[in-house]
């Protein structure tokens, strides 16, 4: 009776969410870095079609991807793909997961503007992020130590550095985490020996300054084409192929319209 019991609280949850959507109100919840344009497009959209609801959170890609599992959101925001088992726990839950690509990014490195490193090697950051490096002259910088800013496991932001930069080698357990992207920037921007890394939508060139990879920056160029190391999709999940005002807010985040909002936040757009 008790599995009963939560089935049927499931698919109540799950029917009144649907329902939601149906009678114009839509929940996104998800990747802080997709959040500045899907907080922005989400206005101007409500603002074209005053009959819609949407509700934008953040909290990271992991939480959306729950979120959307969960059956508690309609979209989930994330900066990385689903991983094989979310895809698989969704499934055994219901949920059919469908990709939607709004954007392009490049998670790049950032150091504070005192800092006269202007490019690292993949090999060296992971060196630095592994703790195996521990000194700026190591890196042809200062004879002082290197003060390391992470993301938390649960930033998508997070597992694409993992993935591309470190491998899946452990962070030195020396690195500060922050929780947030605005975070790291705040950090590294008050810290002359510190590293850290961002989306490019969060980067601020008046307070950090950030570093070419392997002789790459992080133009839209290379976001899109994928030359940059870290260049990386930003997407949108949805349960199943999307209708109603689902479908409407996603055909307008992909469209021109939607498009600009990602510029206007510093991310890059679908077509040049």
């Amino acid at each position: 009776m008790r599995f009963l019991g939560k089935a049927l609280a499931s698919v109540v949850l799950l029917v009144g969410l649907c329902g939601s959507a149906m009678a114009g109100e839509i929940v996104m919840n998800g990747s802080t870095t997709v959040l500045p344009f899907a907080q922005s497009a989400a206005e101007a959209y409500m603002k074209a079609h005053p009959e819609v609801k949407i509700s934008v959170s953040g909290g990271g890609s992991g939480n959306g991807i729950k979120a959307l599992i969960d059956g508690i959101a309609h979209i989930a925001n994330a900066s990385r793909a689903m991983k094989k088992e979310e895809v698989e726990k969704a499934k055994s839950k219901g949920i059919n997961p469908v990709e939607h690509v709004v954007a392009f990014d490049c998670i790049v490195p950032i150091v504070n503007p005192s800092n006269p490193i202007s490019d690292l090697t993949v090999d060296q950051l992971r060196d630095i992020y592994t703790g195996k490096i521990k000194n700026w002259k190591d890196v042809g910088g200062p004879d002082k130590p290197i003060v390391v800013i992470t993301r938390d496991t649960s930033s998508g932001t997070y597992e694409v550095w993992e993935e591309k930069v470190l491998r899946k080698a452990p962070v030195t357990p020396r690195a500060l985490v922050v929780a947030s992207s605005g975070a790291v920037i705040q950090t590294v921007a008050k810290n002359p020996l510190a590293i850290g890394y961002d989306g490019l939508g969060y980067v601020d060139t008046r307070v950090v300054k950030t570093l070419k990879i392997n002789g790459v920056d992080g133009a839209p160029t290379n976001a899109r084409n994928g030359k940059f190391p870290t260049a990386r999709k930003l997407y949108m999940y949805t349960n199943g192929e999307p209708s109603g005002e689902v479908k409407a807010f996603l055909d307008f985040m992909k469209g021109p319209e939607g498009q600009k909002y990602v510029a206007k936040e510093g991310f890059v757009t679908l077509k040049p």
